[in-house]
């Protein structure tokens, strides 16, 4: 498996398991996450898993139009490469909000083997061992977030609305106010995500990141001659991190497109909507 990037800075580790069944399952895995010796996390890419079609293979959304024996087989692939049960997993229930919900060991097994007690809910924390927090892609950033002092984690999915509203800093704030999270103590990450030569956006969407943006519009924003802009979301996080107070060096940034790897990992743009989607996966050991 050997991703197109878009630099050769060696962020994150290709892990290929080999489960009992005898297939190979690859995680996408960062140097700096693992080296705190806290967390076990991974991102998931399309293969490994027994979905078919547009869906192939891992496909983990159960709203996609897969059969759910699918996603389920899928999810019991993935449960054994992370060492962890189906029923350690909660799911958000993403609606590109900045809602950020606590969960605690009562939520394992919700949006799986039990029903979401909870919506709208695009990011998750907790300081609970075991607690598989889960959210899903298919181009939209992935947020990773520990705090290395007081043991607390959280994942987030920031689209280009959830980026607008600075998702990231929603999330530190809501691990400051539950745990009492010093953001200097954080270390974060900018998950696979589509680039910015890939995302094309509309000028009322470009307008917005202008005000929400405002003395960084060059650095995020490329305008074409067609009227319609270049966003750069990795960037655009990348300074909602910083402007929350999480220090630059504890900032890892993706250089991994969902839509230059169509064929291994979904991408909606690329794809005109036909895709499964993609996990962002992390628990504290």
């Amino acid at each position: 498996m050997q991703f197109k990037t878009k630099n050769d800075n060696k962020i994150f580790r290709l892990e290929e398991k080999t489960l009992t069944n005898g297939v190979k399952f690859p995680l996408l895995k960062y140097h700096q996450l693992e080296e705190l010796g806290i967390v076990e996390h991974c991102f998931t890419t399309r293969e490994g898993g027994v979905s078919q079609g547009v869906l192939s293979s891992l496909n983990l959304s159960f709203t996609r139009g897969d059969d759910k024996e699918n996603v389920i087989e899928n999810y019991k692939r993935l449960a054994e490469a992370l060492d962890v049960e189906i029923t350690d997993f909660v799911l958000s229930d993403q609606t590109h909000t900045t809602n950020v919900r606590r969960v605690y060991k009562k939520d394992a097994g919700c949006g799986i083997v039990k029903e979401l007690p909870y919506h709208d809910v695009d990011g998750l924390i907790t300081n609970e061992k075991g607690l598989v927090l889960s959210t899903f892609y298919a181009d939209c950033v992935p947020l990773y977030f520990v705090d290395t002092v007081n043991k607390a984690i959280g994942l987030s999915h920031s689209g280009w609305r959830g980026t607008v509203n600075r998702m990231g800093k929603a999330t530190i704030e809501a691990m400051t106010k539950e745990f009492g999270t010093n953001p200097a103590d954080v270390v974060a990450a900018v998950g696979p995500s589509i680039c910015s030569a890939c995302y094309e956006v509309s000028e009322d969407v470009a307008d917005e990141f202008k005000k929400s943006f405002a003395g960084h519009e060059n650095e995020i924003l490329t305008a074409k001659a067609d009227g319609k802009y270049l966003l750069d979301l990795w960037k655009a996080n990348e300074i909602v991190f910083l402007d929350a107070g999480i220090k630059k060096e504890n900032i890892a940034i993706t250089n991994i497109c969902t839509s230059c790897n169509k064929d291994l990992l979904f991408s909606h743009r690329a794809t005109k909507g036909k895709r499964g989607n993609l996990g962002a996966f992390m628990y504290l050991k």
